[in-house]
């Protein structure tokens, strides 16, 4: 009787600031180190310093493995959160509609929380964040769009000049 030798595990790829995957061989930002959970101060501490530090989508990882760890009645805060941050993400990486889009999802699934402040948690300040920072991200794309004619692709891939200033995710 033969056995198979145990499946190998895929390399995982390095990736920029901005989780983009990066050609092989070529050195990205280093992955995160952190537990599989975290309490909820020390995830929402941990995921404030890394949009403050430039690193929206390292914060999508930390906002979203409390998102899956969550109870039911937090894990619509967790999911809005993690959205905030994905939407950030395609902020910075210049994708203005799919920025808005996904800013617009987190501002709704805030809602149900404006009021409460759940772990230290402002949903009304942070739904305006994410109104505020949409619009901004919407009138510079338009500032910069010409006349000339462009691909639609073309027309999305433009970045967004808009300053990126992070949320504070705890009161």
């Amino acid at each position: 009787m033969t056995t198979s030798p145990p499946p190998r595990r895929p390399v995982a790829r390095s990736r920029d600031a901005l989780g983009r995957p990066l050609p092989p061989g070529v050195v990205g930002v280093a992955p995160l180190e952190l537990p599989a959970t975290l309490p909820a101060p020390a995830a929402l501490a941990a995921a404030q310093h890394l949009l403050d530090t430039g690193l929206p989508f390292q914060a999508h990882e930390v906002l979203e493995a409390s998102w899956k760890a969550a109870e039911d009645d937090d894990r619509g805060l967790w999911r809005a959160l993690t959205q905030l941050a994905v939407g950030l993400t395609q902020l910075a990486r210049g994708n203005v509609p799919g920025g808005v889009a996904v800013l617009a999802r987190a501002a709704e699934g805030l809602a149900p929380y404006v009021g409460r402040h759940p772990h230290g948690v402002d949903a009304a300040a942070l739904i305006d964040w994410c109104e505020q920072t949409a619009r901004a991200a919407v009138q510079s794309r338009a500032a910069t769009t010409t006349t000339t004619t462009t691909t639609a692709s073309a027309a999305d891939s433009r970045p967004a000049t808009v300053a990126l200033r992070p949320p504070r995710l705890v009161e």
